[in-house]
């Protein structure tokens, strides 16, 4: 059985034992969070919402917060003596998908 459900801006496709990187939430590792947009639960029978699926869920343990690996911005303009250098790491979650629910 596999569910595509949304957190923040992002759509995930899962299925349950995977463990994927999200945008960060709150809570600490060990903890339980729910899922409750989800859009598309499939297996034998395919559900489908319109956008949402009525009472189907996503369940998942937090398994750290971390960050991303830094990128770095570079701005320059030729000739001009403009150069500037910014490093950036993005704060996420790992979360590991427990029970899907339809």
């Amino acid at each position: 059985m596999y569910a595509v459900f949304q957190t923040g801006a992002h759509q995930y496709r899962v299925k349950e034992g995977d463990t994927i990187t999200i945008d960060k939430i709150e809570g600490k590792a060990g903890e339980a969070v729910t899922f409750e947009k989800v859009m598309l639960v499939g297996g034998s029978k395919l559900l489908v919402g319109a956008p949402l699926v009525a009472g189907a869920s996503v369940q998942a343990t937090i398994a750290e917060q971390t960050r991303n690996p830094k990128i770095i911005i570079f701005k320059y303009r030729r000739r001009k003596n403009y150069k500037r250098t910014q490093g950036h790491k993005q704060p996420v979650t790992v979360v590991t998908i427990g029970k899907i629910k339809a």
